[in-house]
């Protein structure tokens, strides 16, 4: 005679795979969880990602999107295994133990599967993110910046997931425990979760709340902004994705239990359409989690090839090989000492030219902000003669940088764009009245047709009568040099490019070690006004989380991207782009690598519990004189179906996302070619990840075959 505790710990021994898959999910949550979140609040992330800016809020987004899976993906391996304790349980009640002892083993058994899997995924998650960032320095590119460095405080993520899945697990058995209807117990293993009817217009409805949801999402933000001057919290932009949301439910609803076959062809496939209908919700809850973590997937895995090919694209694309600009009280290299640079470096220059320019102060609309607390910041817009700063040269000078022939009226101002015409939000806008900040003399201008030079995006441009006038008596420090040149086989050219960058670094003075958010105009009202400007204080910038510039740290990806008077080096920029951007490229890739492992695991999983569900069902089928290669097709189709259709959905829904944000990503709307040759770059990425899945849908579907013991 056994106890009761020997017969439980026997059953343990023969259902020790249920046991395993449990442990398996959630140690796999927790890792990818905690792996995840070592890299978002590593320092070394946080100090390239900006306080509130937009490459933080997408690395949170994706870790939101990472949870949610997650935590839908744990509780549903709960559920599986308390179907599979259904029928033990159902027998110990029956030959009279009490709910007591079974809700204490079984509390047991669970407590101790949730504390080992959470903790071990806990304190491997951090190695297994040092680990796979080890491996891009040592493969993709190593730099100072690349040194990883862990914040303990991530493991408070970490522990609330842990305390989630334990208490998620626990709930669910309680439920599982409270039913008073015994026979129910032992057939809870054998219930099915059919799907009630699905009307055929699912499909397409669910497909147009889609596009309209991504579309609303992504649009709403904006007129908040330019419409209502209200920056709204987060919670009530992402309302206006839950359309989105619903579409996507229906459409995986209306492919489990409706397909989108036609006519006489949809009985073809009735069997395997059948089991999945009579597995729905489960299946329709993981295609929904794949769905959604696809997406994600791709979102981060496009940061880096679209990076990378419209920086190239630019660079390659730039009509000047070397591009500089000072302020004029700076002894900065001119001509001759660049020429002689040059000639120690063996680089023969080909062109040259040096052009003057201005800072003059600007009249515009400034932003009052009010915060309203929960519901976010509201905005006023006033006028004001001066409200900033910009650059501004005489036409002559424009012409001799561009080689371009413009002619500016007398009495009118052309803002510079880029080569395309666009980056409109970066170039300043209209201005009607300019002021000499030396002399207090203005002149009013008429806005004339903007002109188009990237490498002078953000200048204006005067007629030279009209700047000799205004710019008149302005002190050196109010002044700037402008320098284009070019040099023969460029791409040779990289040691005296990195000299000269360094000559116009250690030459500049600490008046100018400043980041480009620093207005020289604005900081004269602010201490007309206030006696002190915000951004000369470094105790302001470290708490607003703001760069500030550091001629020590000038190869670093914050200097090169923000310091004010940064040179446009072609082949600097080309070379020295991996260098610079590499803390961003290699946490979107790391985050695209996470959520890709959580996609086949999910989907490997899902697909093995369908076949362990169904053995039965293919045992009776092949009794029934089903041929092999049926019962292959019927296999075929349940685990394609769980791989191909969220894959799918995923990646087009994200596709259509990114082709929204490319294509109302400035002024006027439309795509570049920087951006077309970034798509093209994305469009090699799909294709790669896909051809990865399918290796793994190749590998699941043998697996599965194997189970069900089918041999074509």
């Amino acid at each position: 005679m056994q106890s009761f505790n020997q017969l439980t710990a026997h059953l343990r021994r023969q259902g020790r795979k249920n046991y395993l898959l449990l442990m398996g999910c959630c140690f796999f949550s927790v890792l990818l969880i905690t792996a995840y979140v070592s890299m978002m609040r590593s320092p070394t992330v946080l100090s390239v990602l900006p306080e509130g800016g937009d490459s933080r809020k997408q690395v949170m987004m994706v870790f939101v999107l990472a949870v949610v899976g997650c935590a839908v993906f744990t509780t549903y391996a709960s559920g599986l295994f308390l179907r599979s304790k259904s029928r033990e349980t159902g027998i110990f009640l029956a030959l009279g133990a009490s709910r007591a002892q079974v809700r204490r083993q079984l509390y047991r058994d669970l407590g101790i599967v949730s504390v080992a899997s959470c903790a071990a995924g806990a304190l491997l998650g951090t190695p297994l993110a040092w680990v796979i960032w080890q491996i891009f320095r040592l493969v993709v590119v190593d730099s100072e910046e690349m040194v990883l460095s862990f914040d303990p405080q991530a493991y408070l993520y970490a522990l609330a997931f842990s305390v989630f899945v334990t208490v998620a697990l626990f709930l669910m058995a309680a439920q599982f425990i409270r039913r008073t209807n015994i026979i129910d117990i032992v057939n809870e293993a054998r219930k099915s979760e059919p799907i009630r009817e699905v009307k055929p217009w699912y499909g397409r409805v669910g497909i147009l709340l889609l596009v309209a949801g991504g579309v609303l999402g992504y649009m709403m933000p904006s007129f908040f902004v330019r419409q209502l001057h209200w920056y709204a919290p987060g919670a009530v932009t992402a309302i206006f994705y839950l359309p989105a949301m619903v579409g996507l439910y229906m459409v995986l609803l209306h492919t489990v239990v409706n397909g989108w076959g036609r006519g006489r062809n949809r009985y073809k496939h009735i069997i395997s359409t059948s089991q999945m209908r009579f597995q729905g919700r489960q299946t329709v809850r993981n295609m929904l989690v794949i769905t959604v973590l696809v997406a994600g997937a791709y979102f981060a895995s496009f940061y880096a090839p679209m990076l990378s090919t419209s920086s190239s694209y630019q660079f390659d694309t730039r009509p000047v090989d070397y591009a500089y600009h000072f302020r004029s009280d700076q002894d900065i290299p001119l001509e001759d000492e660049v020429r002689q640079l040059a000639a120690d470096y063996g680089v023969i220059i080909t062109t040259f030219t040096h052009q003057p320019s201005a800072i003059l102060g600007t009249d515009g609309t400034i932003s009052i902000e009010q915060d309203n607390g929960a519901l976010g910041t509201t905005y006023t817009e006033a006028y004001r003669e001066i409200a900033g700063g910009a650059s501004f040269l005489p036409e002559s000078a424009y012409n001799a940088l561009t080689g371009q022939g413009i002619d500016i009226p007398a009495g009118s101002c052309a803002n510079v764009l880029d080569d395309e015409g666009g980056s409109s939000y970066l170039s300043g806008g209209d201005v009607t009245h300019l002021t000499n900040m030396s002399t207090g003399a203005t002149l009013d201008v008429t806005p004339a047709e903007p002109l188009c030079c990237t490498l002078l995006l953000g200048y204006y441009v005067l007629d030279d009568a009209d700047y000799a006038a205004i710019a008149a008596d302005l002190t050196p420090d109010w002044r700037e040099e402008v320098v284009f040149f070019n040099v023969e086989d460029v791409e040779a050219t990289y040691p005296f490019a990195k000299a000269l960058f360094n000559e116009i670094v250690d030459r500049s003075e600490p008046e100018v070690e400043v980041a480009d958010y620093w207005d020289p105009v604005q900081r004269e009202l602010a201490i007309a006004e206030t006696g002190r400007y915000d951004y000369d204080d470094p105790a302001y910038l470290a708490e607003a989380d703001l760069y500030q510039a550091d001629y020590g740290q000038r190869d670093s990806s914050d200097f090169r991207n923000y310091w004010k008077y940064m040179p446009q080096f072609r082949v600097l920029d080309e070379n020295d782009f991996l260098t610079t951007m590499a803390v961003f490229l290699m946490l979107f890739i790391f985050i695209a690598l996470i959520c890709f492992a959580a996609v086949l695991v999910i989907a490997y999983t899902r697909c093995l519990t369908i076949a362990a569900g169904n053995v039965q069902v293919y045992d009776d089928l092949r009794h029934l004189g089903a041929s092999p290669w049926y019962l292959y097709c019927t296999v075929r189709r349940q685990v394609s179906r769980v791989f191909v259709t969220p894959v799918t959905v995923g990646t087009a829904a994200m596709w259509g996302l990114y082709l929204l944000i490319m294509y109302f990503n400035g002024e006027p709307y439309g795509y570049t070619g920087g951006e077309l040759a970034g798509m093209g770059s994305c469009l090699l990425v799909t294709a790669g990840c896909s051809a990865l899945i399918y290796v793994v849908y190749r590998l699941t579907l043998r697996q599965v075959l194997s189970l069900l013991h089918i041999h074509r």
